[in-house]
C-alpha cells in the first residue's frame, strides 16, 4: 500500500509543482524572484504600479486646474 496521497484533478495544492517549473531570474533592483500570490516581489511591483497612477493623477489636475473627478465625469 502506497502512503501517497493520490492527486485530485480539482486540487490546488500544486503551487509548488507550478514553481518548480518557471525559471528562477533575480530582479533588476531586488534578491526576490517573481512568483504567483502574494509575495514580497508582487507587492513591491503593485506599490510601483500605484504610485505611477498617483503621479498620473497629480499629472491632469495640474494640467486641467480642476480635480481628477470632474475631470473622468465622475462628480459634476
Amino acid at each position: 500500500m502506497s502512503s501517497t496521497k493520490p492527486a485530485l484533478p480539482n486540487q490546488e495544492d500544486n503551487s509548488a509543482d507550478l514553481a518548480e517549473k518557471i525559471p528562477k531570474q533575480n530582479s533588476a533592483t531586488t534578491n526576490d524572484f517573481p512568483t504567483f500570490g502574494w509575495s514580497a516581489y508582487a507587492e513591491r511591483i503593485n506599490g510601483r504600479f500605484a504610485m505611477l497612477g498617483f503621479i498620473a493623477i497629480l499629472i491632469v489636475e495640474a494640467t486641467t486646474r480642476g480635480s481628477f473627478l470632474q475631470w473622468s465625469g465622475i462628480f459634476p
